[in-house]
């Protein structure tokens, strides 16, 4: 079958970058799973010559990879304080009371709908993965566990159910079947209400080198150009933008329905627009590119570790996110250059990364083990890492990160 785009339907030819074979970046091991195989897919990524919608092909369905989901949002406290200041900033913007209605898309353990709620607005979640969704319900939120589309949004609407602020944060990539969800937006948003949706800046992707946020949970890798055109399309408008630092470099985009005459188009929105297109965002050029640069990375932060580790320096892992995994099955990394990868979040403990099967054990293994390195995996939250963790200076470790290059601190 050939493969086509999943915004414009356009053959899919042009390679973007070709990861090789790698495990499903969230599907951790069990100590009763290390004899048993593991299912490798290809990581390699398109770039559509028609839209320039980067993506991947589907290689497993949503409901293999999200009914049951490793990530909380509320263990990063940086991630908590986002959420927070978000909830203050839109309640001012857009005049939320008691009387609005807000709905959250993927909205995880409650981590941001508990702001809205503790201001007495009233909230609906939105979330796949049945045993997330438990921990939001535990705290009062109430919280539909289904995957959101058309259909739901349908449902929810004759239930009386609409969106005065629809959100969806870091949602968007996850979706194989871009129209669906974005008709289901459209369908269950007020006609004056507002859409706020976050997603990874692919421009920021392509500038800092973060090939290792690609992995086969995020169907898709978006530019402003691309999103505002589709949103187009079902009759929606990105009337606003703001470039936001969560993810290594984020946008937040402000939509609302086509005509609506309270939010007009604010220069934002062309203005980035503008600056994609300078960097290169409408050619095939500048997509042709970024794979030298990856491999290029893979051969810089291997000779580091040989380094570190012919010299007898001892080398533990802090984090286990996805963007990790991606990075360790990429470039070979298992337990003889990463003895162990410590995680705060209990789900994980105990067990094995994917395809590398690295133990994951709790933070305070590095205080017994004083190793002289601490890789960061999760690079963009080094800054709260390093922080929890500044005991390691006491035995004189380091800190360092492999993206967007090797950098020790």
């Amino acid at each position: 079958m050939k493969r086509r785009c999943r915004c414009c339907g356009a053959l899919l030819e042009q390679t973007f970058v070709d990861l090789g074979l790698s495990p499903l970046a969230n599907q951790y091991i069990t100590r009763e799973q290390l004899n048993h195989k593991e299912i490798l897919y290809p990581l390699h990524v398109f770039v559509c010559h028609h839209c320039f919608l980067v993506q991947l092909e589907e290689m497993e369905s949503p409901e293999h990879i999200f009914s049951e989901y490793a990530y909380f949002s509320s263990c990063s406290q940086s991630w908590l304080k986002h959420a927070e200041n978000y909830a203050e900033t839109v309640i001012n913007r857009f005049g939320l009371n008691g009387q609005s209605q807000i709905i959250e898309i993927a909205s995880n353990d409650g981590y941001l709908l508990q702001y809205f709620q503790k201001k007495k607005i009233p909230v609906t979640g939105i979330e796949p993965a049945g045993n997330v969704a438990m921990l939001a319900q535990n705290k009062g939120i109430p919280t539909w566990v289904r995957f959101f589309g058309q259909n739901l949004a349908q449902e929810l609407v004759d239930q009386g159910i609409s969106a005065d602020l629809l959100i969806g944060n870091n949602v968007l990539a996850h979706v194989p079947d871009l129209h669906d969800f974005i008709k289901g937006m459209k369908t269950i948003l007020k006609l004056q209400g507002v859409i706020t949706v976050e997603f990874p800046h692919l421009l920021q992707l392509m500038q800092h080198n973060q090939f290792d946020t690609i992995y086969h949970e995020h169907f898709s890798y978006f530019s402003l150009e691309v999103v505002k055109r589709m949103f187009a399309t079902h009759g929606l408008s990105v009337f606003d933008v703001e470039e936001i630092d969560t993810h290594g470099g984020s946008l937040r985009i402000y939509a609302c329905h086509q005509g609506c005459s309270l939010y007009p188009i604010r220069p934002s929105v062309e203005n980035l627009c503008q600056t994609e297109r300078v960097y290169g965002l409408q050619s095939l050029w500048t997509y042709r590119q970024f794979e030298e640069l990856v491999k290029k990375t893979k051969r810089d932060i291997l000779t580091f570790l040989i380094q570190c580790r012919e010299s007898g320096r001892h080398i533990v892992g802090y984090g286990a996110p996805a963007k990790g995994n991606t990075l360790l099955n990429y470039c070979g990394i298992r337990s003889d250059f990463l003895e162990y990868t410590v995680d705060c979040n209990p789900y994980k403990q105990g067990k094995y990364l994917p395809g590398t099967r690295i133990p994951i054990v709790n933070p305070e293994r590095i205080y017994q083990t004083q190793p002289e390195y601490v890789w960061i995996l999760p690079w963009n939250l080094r800054e709260e890492i390093a922080g929890q963790m500044r005991g390691i200076r006491d035995w004189g470790g380091k800190f360092f990160i492999t993206i967007p290059q090797v950098q020790v601190f």
